[in-house]
């Protein structure tokens, strides 16, 4: 798939499913999410007053969550569905956090904004879905300050029997059909799986962390390594 129309079908995509897009996280993660995004959280002992950049953010859980973290600092949200943002506004809205959260409509390859802006720059479950995975990774460490961390929450590859084959039967065959039956989206469930099969697995990720020359890399498989929580650290004497 080219990356011009990848990019339109991925927004197509999102556009579709966002009313249903919470519940099918739940399907897709197996209700992991939540504590995927906890565990997240604890390792990037998140300061209060520091800021953050959410790449891909949806509607908004993880960027809610960085800014209940920070208390203070400023939370920028930004994602190229307005349907995801519109929804996102709508838990932003009730968590009173107009003051600390902006959400922008924008494209992960070329963020708005300078270098070194943010102490922080997450994408969760958005990777695997933009044209250029190494350009948004390359994006969100110009944006971050020195010693800031560029952390990445998706979905990955089992590697230990029998869970991969099980993982995978019910990832290609049984989620298509709950998208169609919840979501009423058959199509764009089963895009899902395929878009797993083009991403590198933990070790390749974090290969690609370091290639564009972020340190101090971690990663981490989460829930027998259906997740991983990768995490890197802009060099201090990067401008």
């Amino acid at each position: 798939m080219q990356s011009k129309s990848k990019e339109t079908y991925v927004h197509d995509v999102f556009e579709n499913i966002a009313p249903k897009y919470d519940l099918m996280n739940d399907l897709l993660s197996f209700r992991r999410h939540k504590a995927w995004r906890a565990f997240t959280m604890r390792k990037m002992n998140m300061q209060p007053g520091e800021t953050a950049i959410d790449l891909c953010c949806g509607t908004c859980d993880w960027t809610i969550s960085l800014a209940r973290a920070s208390g203070t600092g400023k939370m920028v949200g930004l994602d190229f569905s307005r349907n995801m943002l519109d929804f996102g506004q709508q838990k932003v809205d009730k968590e009173n956090l107009n003051n600390q959260i902006s959400l922008i409509q924008g494209n992960a390859m070329e963020l708005p904004f300078e270098n070194n802006r943010f102490d922080y720059a997450t994408i969760g479950f958005g990777l695997r879905n933009v044209p250029d995975l190494v350009q948004v990774l390359k994006e969100m460490q110009r944006v971050v300050k020195p010693g800031g961390q560029v952390v990445c929450l998706e979905l990955s590859k089992p590697t230990w029997q029998p869970f991969k084959s099980i993982y995978y039967f019910y990832f290609e065959r049984i989620l298509p059909n709950l998208g169609k039956l919840v979501a009423k989206r058959y199509e764009q469930y089963k895009w899902l799986p395929e878009s797993l099969k083009a991403f590198p697995d933990q070790n390749q990720l974090a290969a690609v962390y370091r290639e564009i020359g972020l340190r101090d890399v971690r990663a981490f498989p989460l829930t027998g390594g259906i997740a991983a929580l990768h995490i890197g650290t802009k060099g201090t004497e990067e401008a």
